[in-house]
């Protein structure tokens, strides 16, 4: 059982092999993927998450750990996929 926070979607979990290639998966126009956690769960998020300042902490925390040329060439939050999932619950449809 599970629930569903408004704005966010997971998708199939991230492989290298998927960033290699163009795998199809479309992100709907004014949405980014992010990939979360040890395990890169992937999740489409609307760009106006990106203009919350506890959603920015988390970037802050990306440019720390992975500074601005990360090898995987996707934008990956270092966090819990639980800390992500708080943060972004707390935005309520922004």
């Amino acid at each position: 059982m599970g629930f569903r926070l408004p704005g966010i979607r997971r998708t199939s979990s991230f492989s290298r092999k998927q960033a290699s290639s163009n795998s199809g998966v479309v992100v709907p126009k004014g949405h980014l993927a992010v990939y979360v956690g040890e395990e890169m769960k992937r999740f489409v998020i609307p760009i106006s998450h990106l203009y919350q300042p506890s959603f920015q902490d988390l970037l802050s925390e990306a440019v720390e750990e992975f500074g601005y040329d990360h090898p995987m060439g996707a934008l990956t939050i270092p966090c819990s996929e639980d800390v992500f999932l708080k943060v972004t619950s707390s935005f309520n449809g922004c």
